[in-house]
């Protein structure tokens, strides 16, 4: 299975400076927008929705305010989505040819932005993922990996995300973005899975980074 990789786009979706390459499922890892509001999140679901991948998956990030507190109409319009193959996942799953994904927007305390708990809080949200999970989808990384803010040189992961990413024993990739100039990818240990920061743009907010691409499968294949 390819696997394409993106995240924070911010609104800039028609302006990204590389091609969508070809795969069988498109994960936008949240903050698709700039404040969340109304007429972002239609644009961004009809772009979405045109592309021609034959599974997209979503999920929120803290700039997406519009779906923190969606009303009936945006529900119905998410709920409708599934018809095409176009997951939103808010602690929620899917399996798609026999990978399992499992998506969350929350992240730690940043200013006054959505989907963000402190640590007591958020650490609820990690134990509900299931343990069989294949590709996580968090908006946010865990402590220490693709994590490091320029201003400040800190760290600023959730220290219980990465607690309970050591768990999932079936993990393949971890992805997230956030943190726009930690974009890349990493691997921890031999056997371990793939860390991908999948953000879009870069931080001074240029849509210029490129879609990341994993095929994965069997054990020989990732």
């Amino acid at each position: 299975m390819k696997i394409i990789f993106i995240s924070d786009t911010h609104t800039l979706h028609d302006q990204m400076l590389n091609e969508i390459p070809e795969g069988d499922v498109l994960v936008h890892c949240g903050d698709v927008s700039g404040r969340g509001t109304g007429s972002e999140i239609q644009d961004f679901l009809a772009w979405f929705s045109s592309l021609p991948h034959k599974n997209k998956i979503f999920i929120a990030g803290n700039h997406d305010f519009g779906f923190r507190y969606r009303d009936n109409a945006l529900q119905k319009t998410l709920d409708g989505l599934k018809e095409k193959n176009i997951h939103y996942l808010e602690d929620s799953g899917v399996e798609i040819d026999g990978i399992k994904f499992w998506g969350s927007p929350w992240t730690p305390p940043f200013y006054n932005w959505a989907f963000m708990l402190n640590e007591d809080e958020i650490k609820g949200k990690w134990e509900i993922i299931p343990r069989d999970t294949n590709v996580l989808i968090t908006h946010g990384p865990p402590k220490g990996i693709l994590d490091l803010v320029v201003y400040g040189q800190e760290n600023v992961g959730c220290p219980s995300l990465m607690e309970e990413v050591l768990k999932l024993k079936d993990l393949k990739i971890h992805a997230f973005g956030h943190i726009h100039e930690e974009y890349g990818t990493k691997t921890i240990g031999e056997n371990g899975p793939i860390f991908i920061n999948a953000s879009t743009c870069t931080l001074r907010y240029k849509p210029w980074n490129e879609p990341i691409l994993i095929e994965i499968g069997n054990e020989e294949s990732i």
